[in-house]
């Protein structure tokens, strides 16, 4: 079964490490969309609150602070809760 990995407050090092500056920024508003992942995405929430509802398994909150691994292949919901501001990678 694929599920959403998250990482509570990671650590500047690790942050530094995985080069998360560098990454790209993704914002949304409010909003409840569907998704699915063709690729792994690894993001790291700046601002805001999540709700991922993975196809076949509980929702899972995730938001400002947590360090978070989508597998590829998974079918989702997003309920964004509030307003989000993410630095993201596709791999």
């Amino acid at each position: 079964m694929k599920t959403v990995q998250i990482e509570k407050n990671p650590s500047k090092e690790r942050l530094e490490e995985l080069g998360v500056n560098d990454w790209d920024i993704w914002t949304k508003e409010v909003s409840h969309f569907p998704w699915f992942y063709d690729c792994e995405e690894v993001c790291y929430f700046l601002e805001g609150e999540v709700e991922v509802t993975p196809k076949g398994q509980e929702p899972v909150t995730m938001g400002a602070g947590d360090l978070v691994t989508f597998p590829v292949g998974m079918e989702c919901t997003w309920a964004v809760r509030r307003p989000v501001r993410k630095h993201y990678l596709f791999r």
